[in-house]
């Protein structure tokens, strides 16, 4: 199986799957068009990425491409509507930066209650202001919001506990119960977070629903002073109207991802939203930058490629179909020799249906098996007789209505 890895990977992942049996490509720099170009002449059957955009032109290149890897969390740096729609598979690796996502957003709340960037900026210039800086709130006692309960927001959650901090948290799937069990309260909307919450950090997927979902009236909620920080995703945050929150209400807010980032790992910085006021503190989108984290998502990508080659099926697969179109299911028992399957899905195909999913189970001894084939309409029953009688090798077949 040919791999190519189109961002920095740790080596011991690389050597992982060289050991597994992988031919490993790895070009860093290739971007865009090189990119595209590479993924044509490589012949990969797997992509590895962790910011690199993959764009459709590229998936389109690739003819023996069948998996992209996003080695971290969000995959909003993948077209996977364009991967879909060639039957490319596209998987992550949730979770596995958690701790390193959590750590860094408690680190800015942290450093804006102490006001640690200025300390620090005044000290390199020769300046002593010991009365000025003595000023700070404290943790203790001060409601957290998290927008998004995930690993990451639950390994906030257990940080926060440790200073002694009230926890509130809102997602769309967190309920009363589950809440409880995390030590939380659940709140039951973002502006309601807002509005209970001294603190909110957020840490949401990026994707249509969640689009610009925090914006005038979340804002308008938080207390003024309150402190906001986002280190999942840029396009979770209307930033003009977080600029303006910075202005009028004095938000301090600590940031690691932004609206408008640099493609490349080095380049010039514009976003407007660092001028909004000194109160805002910013990190260069490295949320998931330890070795820690690094080497825990280097294994899991290792992990998912392994279980590909070897089963043909996708950990942690994110564009896989939600609801499959089946409404039948036929189950054909069978001795385990050459043709039959081909006899049951030429009979199938002749009936002009189609076969939604399909898996073949070997019994053990492998002498026999069992097709399990779901349809999208019913088969007539000739085509049914002409499965069960026109292969002596089929023992049994059996059609049930899904109900769906």
């Amino acid at each position: 199986m040919n791999v190519l890895i189109a961002d920095k990977f740790e080596r011991a992942g690389i050597q992982k799957l060289e050991a597994v049996g992988c031919t490993v490509t790895v070009e860093p720099a290739a971007k865009d068009d090189a990119l595209r170009e590479l993924i044509e002449r490589s012949g990969c059957h797997v992509l590895i990425v962790r910011s690199t955009k993959v764009k459709a032109p590229m998936i389109a290149a690739g003819e023996a491409l069948a998996l992209i890897v996003r080695a971290g969390a969000g995959y909003d740096n993948i077209d996977v509507e364009a991967a879909s729609s060639r039957s490319v598979f596209v998987a992550n690796c949730p979770g596995k930066n958690a701790v390193a996502v959590a750590e860094l957003a408690f680190g800015l709340i942290l450093s804006l209650d102490r006001r640690i960037v200025e300390n620090a900026n005044d000290l390199r210039n020769g300046i002593w202001n010991k009365k000025e800086y003595s000023i700070a709130r404290g943790l203790k006692g001060r409601t957290l919001g998290i927008v998004g309960f995930g690993q990451i927001g639950r390994a906030l959650a257990a940080r926060a506990a440790a200073f002694e901090m009230p926890v509130v948290a809102w997602s769309r799937s967190l309920t009363e119960t589950e809440a409880a069990e995390a030590g939380v309260s659940r709140a039951s909307s973002p502006v309601e977070l807002a509005r209970q919450s001294d603190i909110v950090s957020v840490h949401l997927a990026a994707t249509g629903e969640t689009k610009r979902m925090l914006s005038t009236e979340f804002f308008g909620a938080l207390r003024p002073g309150s402190t906001f920080i986002n280190t999942a995703r840029g396009e979770v945050v209307d930033y003009d109207a977080l600029a303006k929150a910075v202005r009028e209400r004095q938000l301090r807010v600590g940031l690691d991802v932004f609206a408008r980032e640099p493609a490349a790992a080095t380049g010039t910085f514009d976003d407007p939203i660092v001028s909004a006021g000194p109160q805002v503190y910013g990190t260069h989108h490295i949320g998931a930058s330890t070795d820690q984290a690094q080497s825990a998502i280097a294994d899991e990508t290792v992990r998912i490629v392994e279980h590909f080659k070897s089963t043909g099926e996708v950990l942690h697969c994110v564009n896989l179909c939600a609801r499959s179109p089946a409404r039948w299911s036929l189950s054909v028992r069978h001795l385990n020799r050459p043709g039959v399957l081909a006899h049951v899905l030429n009979e199938i195909s002749h009936a002009g249906i189609n076969v939604e999913e399909m898996a073949n189970v070997i019994c053990s001894g492998a002498t026999a098996a069992c097709a399990q084939i779901r349809l999208d309409a019913r088969p007539p029953d000739d085509a049914l007789d002409r499965i069960r009688s026109g292969n002596a090798n089929v023992l049994g077949v059996t059609l049930t209505n899904l109900g769906t």
